[in-house]
């Protein structure tokens, strides 16, 4: 590929060529050529490799490939990258891997998706006070989160918020949570794919993604970035051969750096295919993916009703999200029209997720069936 166009990465995904597709926030649909490279890997390690090679190397070497290609797209060095199934099963690993006390103290937003909740929610019947700090139209007030924050163990907040699409200060919060002796946790699932992804400027000990929204990868591709001092001071409740220096040995000794979050045996096909996702935006441009995204939600928003956006303006992702009557109906009205978007339950609205890929034809059509949606007396 070539100076790639939004458009021409819009013609190779298949499931974009009918329908109106406003939801890679929950998931994007990937590329044929995405799917083929995890179907040839597949292919390859299953037919050729068992007879001609070490399927076992053939995949630590595919996964030590990936790690070092993830590593690039974030700006991250290889050792500090774990390949995880999922954004929830990395903070998970990071959750487990801390030697948590009674009155310990875990900090985070309102805004934070189950990933970001359940956890810590499991981390209480230990005797570990979960702190949740409210938040407003999507912002979080700096002072409030010191507070909150000021004895904490672990901060964990969202890069963008999933239910308005806000950027949190992710660099000013995690010198928030490091002034008080804490460790900051970003869930970034919904960056990678719409905007730039650089874990150096962050700042935080650990950060938590997946390569199936924005970045239109497969379900499966999950990946972890843990400051390599960090990771060293962790010890994973799960534990396996991937994990560990020398599987055999008579004591557990851990990998160093992230690679200590892996287990075992998982399948390296949908990393494979993070990897050709990441190539994919990075073939288009970062920059030019999310000025499109800026035209195309701008476009949106002048649409909507003021009253209806729950998403303060100007909208700073992709993720818009507009109250109406009945969300549910909404979703599966225009699902009837061949326009896809999601409902949340809190706020009680629905959210459009709009791509570089999407057009403004479809944007405007959005807008006109949204307008449906809302008595003329509301």
């Amino acid at each position: 590929m070539s100076g790639l166009t939004p458009m021409e990465l819009r013609a190779d995904v298949p499931a974009l060529s009918e329908e109106a597709y406003f939801n890679y926030g929950a998931h994007g649909p990937s590329p044929r050529y995405v799917v083929e490279r995890a179907e040839s890997f597949l292919a390859d390690h299953e037919f050729t490799v068992p007879a001609a090679s070490d399927p076992y190397q053939h995949a630590f070497d595919t996964y030590d490939e990936v790690r070092e290609r993830v590593a690039r797209f974030i700006n991250a060095a290889p050792a500090e990258i774990a390949l995880t199934e999922s954004t929830t099963a990395g903070i998970n690993a990071v959750a487990d891997g801390i030697s948590w006390e009674d009155g310990d103290v875990v900090v985070r937003t309102d805004l934070e998706h189950p990933a970001g909740t359940l956890p810590w929610r499991r981390l209480e019947r230990a005797g570990v006070e979960v702190r949740t700090v409210p938040t407003e139209g999507g912002r979080i007030n700096r002072d409030a989160f010191a507070d909150a924050v000021a004895d904490a163990k672990l901060a964990c907040f969202s890069a963008i918020t999933w239910t308005h699409g806000t950027q949190l200060p992710v660099t000013e919060l995690v010198k928030i949570t490091h002034d008080a002796g804490a460790l900051a946790l970003v869930d970034a699932v919904q960056v990678p794919g719409q905007a730039e992804s650089d874990v150096d400027v962050w700042d935080a000990d650990a950060v938590a993604a997946a390569g199936h929204k924005w970045l239109l990868g497969l379900w499966g591709g999950g990946f972890l970035y843990v400051d390599h001092a960090v990771a060293d001071e962790l010890a994973p409740r799960r534990v396996g051969y991937r994990s560990v220096n020398d599987a055999s040995g008579s004591s557990v000794s851990f990998a160093p750096g992230a690679e200590r979050f892996e287990v075992g045996s998982a399948n390296p096909a949908p990393h494979v295919a993070l990897s050709e996702a990441m190539d994919t935006i990075r073939e288009v441009g970062i920059t030019t993916i999310r000025d499109r995204i800026t035209a195309l939600t701008e476009r949106f928003t002048d649409a909507v009703p003021d009253k209806q956006l729950l998403t303060p303006t100007p909208a700073e992702s992709g993720l818009v999200t507009i109250d109406v009557p009945d969300p549910q109906a909404t979703v599966e009205r225009l699902g009837g029209a061949g326009i896809t978007i999601r409902s949340l339950s809190d706020p009680d609205a629905v959210r459009a997720s709009i791509h570089a890929v999407n057009t403004a034809t479809e944007v405007d059509r959005l807008a006109r069936e949204l307008d449906k949606s809302t008595p003329t007396d509301r």
